[in-house]
């Protein structure tokens, strides 16, 4: 892995998880599977229109149509979606926690749909960094949790890993930007059909409600969807997704900053274990 690479991810992982806290701004005061589908909604057509400007296609190649499709509705409309819903009651940092769960989750798929190998060493900081999720999971439960927030939030990595997996076949071939945009309308259309069938359209407006909206749209929403699709083309799914290991500490972080969350000495610990995790899943890709 070069330095650009580590720059990349590191990049990616802040501006991820810093959504997690703009989405619990938003949930408060909005439908949230209204508020994200109005997200993509907007995301999708700038990306579109930038991609366009720049002259990339609309003639995307079939793995590509099938790889934007299968990442629109199971990071934008599953993992997105069913993370917006479980913060009406669990921390915005919990929520990242439990995203940092995703490469095991993408390693062990690999292995039995693609027949990827994982190195001893790799297997060891796989190892490490559930260890240093559980040292911080374990601080927050004691603090009580809701458990269908966390089933929701445990479902969602789950479709985000399938979702990774399946940019192998939408980043080679160019026009990234346009499968950005388009996986993201994707969800648009998903979310917008959900949310009529089950949510009540009331929006409490606030100053707070339209700046939330505005970050969360522009920079985790298509600037860091971007930057993720060129790191995993770059490096691929398995390496790329050991940054989301820094979800709980910029996560927590953040929400503590920004929300008034709690951050102890478990969440440093923790997120020294994840460090070490992912030098060690690096270390094990070198030749």
């Amino acid at each position: 892995m070069d330095l650009r690479a580590i720059v990349m991810g590191l990049a990616f992982a802040l501006m991820w998880s810093s959504a997690f806290t703009s989405a619990r701004m938003i949930v408060a005061e909005a439908p949230p599977l209204l508020a994200l589908s109005a997200r993509f909604l907007i995301s999708g057509g700038l990306g579109v229109a930038i991609a366009l400007a720049l002259g990339q296609s609309w003639r995307l190649t079939r793995p590509q149509w099938k790889a934007t499709l299968i990442f629109g509705l199971c990071q934008n409309a599953l993992y997105l979606g069913l993370n917006f819903v479980a913060m009406q009651w669990v921390q915005a940092s919990v929520a990242s926690i439990v995203a940092s769960t995703m490469p095991l989750m993408v390693a062990l798929l690999g292995r039995v749909v693609y027949g990827d190998t994982v190195r001893p060493l790799g297997l060891a900081g796989l190892v490490a960094g559930v260890i240093g999720v559980a040292i911080i999971m374990g601080a927050r439960l004691s603090g009580g949790v809701d458990p269908v927030g966390l089933s929701l939030c445990f479902a969602a990595a789950l479709a985000l890993s399938i979702a990774t997996l399946s940019v192998r076949g939408a980043s080679s071939g160019g026009n990234v930007l346009m499968i950005v945009g388009l996986q993201m309308l994707v969800g648009a259309v998903v979310l917008a059909v959900v949310s009529a069938l089950t949510e009540t359209w009331e929006v409490v407006p606030s100053t707070r409600l339209v700046l939330a909206f505005l970050y969360t749209t522009l920079i985790p929403g298509l600037l860091a969807t971007w930057i993720w699709f060129k790191l995993v083309g770059r490096i691929g799914a398995v390496k790329a997704a050991t940054f989301h290991f820094l979800n709980p500490f910029f996560g927590v972080a953040i929400a503590a900053v920004v929300l008034g969350e709690r951050l102890g000495l478990p969440d440093l610990l923790g997120v020294v274990i994840i460090t070490g995790g992912i030098l060690a899943v690096q270390l094990s890709k070198q030749r």
